[in-house]
């Protein structure tokens, strides 16, 4: 089995979670699963990213240790996991001793080798973002953008990496690596930014300004900048794992992108002779009315609001059937709703009753054998003949919210079969052609059906798995063969009826 070692961004353990995290971790989840049924050995990381100065602020407001605040923020992304069908394999805390041992051999090896030198530092300081800053990040009028917050001018000791040691070398890598970072223009901006000369990069705070960080192993009077430390995880959770590193893929938001995930973390890689990952996709944001969700603009979604109200496989559907993966996508309630009635509800849902009922009507709930193959079918056929591998590319390429939109499209295409057949009609004729046609019609209804399952279970795996027990099948261990049209329903006993996605009350999501 071929390794496929996926990692999502760690959460910032400064909130609660909202509909961004969700979102990626659902996007893993999906391509984890994929994977997994495309016959990999899937690794799927998640965790919380628990170290600096917003940690220690908030925790200082409450009155409570760092550590006990982080305790509380990561047992609330722990617990949104399972709820969303989230399938991971570790779930990694930066505070952890596991992790801050590996941190602290690459910072000692990296300072051995003069990768890592101490000088004084005069500039100006974001502390919401931690980092320090440059005349070059100012607006044009000369103000600071307002995702810095309060930026304040300091001067201090401080020890840097030789970030700008490896310029050349990461503009090389990724003119011959043109996919590296997904999608491609993602990768066109990276480059872009790296027309303009890097800074070597301060990985130190001094221990009076910052006490909650990972001490540097060479010099206990400061604590390792945030990034360094969090970067680290995707190689820490892994390190005694062997055949698991370098990752397949980070997924992460197009906000980390550049300069942490595809500047800072490949250049430390490098310096540190560890091999880089295969990749990294990076997605869009969720917006509303063009707006970015977020806390600090208090427009931000539950997503286990959510959850609750419509369940985790109507969520999952929406996020990965509108969302294309590194765009910006607009979340209204509206849009949802459209969704779940017209796709869900009307279309998939509508599928699953017709034939169960109609099996139940007209054969007794066993499902017949098809007995010949009119043009009606021979239609359907084909179109699930160009559709299967379709689908599979359309997945391989990370390209989901298309792949669905072909797999409904072909559910469609059973609804309209089944009207232009009319089982109902059928089912009272004692002519012996007809009730041939109505066992045709109602095998190749079932098999239509089992086979769109196999499409979706990726996305939608809790309804997946119940559809396929209505339908008294159990899939078989090779996904590829569940995509093959073929007799294996014949004689299974369905259920009578299946409620998978209700009409909603009044009630619509906020």
């Amino acid at each position: 089995m071929k390794s496929f070692y996926i990692t999502t961004a760690i959460d910032y353990a400064n909130g609660s979670p909202h509909l961004g995290h969700a979102y990626e971790k659902v996007l893993t989840d999906v391509i984890a699963r994929f994977r997994r049924q495309m016959g990999d050995r899937v690794h799927f990381l998640t965790g919380t990213d628990e170290h600096g100065q917003k940690v220690q602020a908030s925790a200082r407001a409450r009155d409570i240790p760092p550590q006990q605040y982080c305790d509380a923020v990561a047992a609330e992304f722990q617990a949104m996991l399972p709820k969303l069908g989230i399938t991971n394999d570790d779930f990694i805390r930066t505070t952890e001793e596991r992790h801050k041992r590996v941190v602290c051999r690459l910072l000692q090896q990296l300072f051995d080798q003069g990768e890592i030198y101490r000088a004084e530092y005069q500039g100006f300081y974001s502390t919401r973002q931690e980092q320090f800053l440059q005349n070059k990040d100012r607006n044009p009028d000369g103000t600071w953008p307002e995702i810095f917050g309060e930026v304040t001018e300091i001067t201090e000791s401080n020890y840097f990496f030789r970030l700008r040691k490896y310029q050349d070398w990461l503009i090389e890598f990724l003119t011959q690596n043109e996919n590296f970072v997904f999608p491609r223009y993602r990768q066109t901006q990276v480059l872009e930014f790296l027309k303009e000369p890097l800074n070597d990069l301060c990985i130190s705070r001094p221990r009076e300004r910052l006490e909650w960080g990972i001490p540097l192993p060479f010099d206990g009077q400061f604590v390792t900048y945030v990034w360094f430390d969090a970067l680290v995880n995707y190689y820490s959770a892994v390190v005694d794992r062997p055949g698991l590193w370098p990752a397949s893929y980070h997924v992460i938001g197009k906000d980390i992108l550049v300069p942490p995930h595809a500047v800072y973390w490949p250049i430390m890689l490098r310096a540190a002779g560890i091999p880089l990952p295969a990749g990294i996709i990076v997605h869009g944001w969720w917006t509303q009315r063009g707006s970015k969700m977020s806390k600090s603009t208090g427009n931000a979604l539950n997503p286990l609001e959510l959850v609750d109200q419509f369940g985790a496989d109507a969520f999952r559907y929406f996020l990965i059937r509108e969302m294309n993966v590194g765009q910006d996508s607009d979340f209204t309630a509206d849009q949802f709703l459209v969704r779940y009635n017209s796709e869900l509800a009307n279309n998939f849902g509508n599928l699953v009753n017709r034939t169960l009922n109609m099996t139940t009507r007209f054969a007794g709930g066993v499902l017949p054998a098809a007995a010949g193959s009119e043009e009606p079918e021979r239609e359907l056929h084909a179109l699930w003949a160009r559709t299967a591998p379709e689908c599979v590319a359309l997945c391989e390429g990370f390209q989901f919210h298309t792949a669905i939109e072909r797999t409904m499209a072909f559910v469609t295409a059973t609804n309209a079969y089944i009207e232009k057949r009319a089982p109902w009609k059928l089912g009272k004729s004692a002519d012996p052609q007809e009730r041939a046609r109505l066992h045709t019609s109602l095998a190749t209804m079932a098999e239509a059906l089992r086979l769109a399952v196999a499409l979706l279970q990726h996305v939608t795996p809790a309804s997946s798995a119940k559809i396929n027990a209505v339908l008294g099948y159990s899939p078989g261990p090779i996904w590829r063969d569940e995509l093959v049209w073929s007799n294996r329903l014949d004689g299974a006993k369905v259920a009578e009826a299946l409620v998978l996605f209700p009409r909603p009350a009044a009630a619509k999501p906020a």
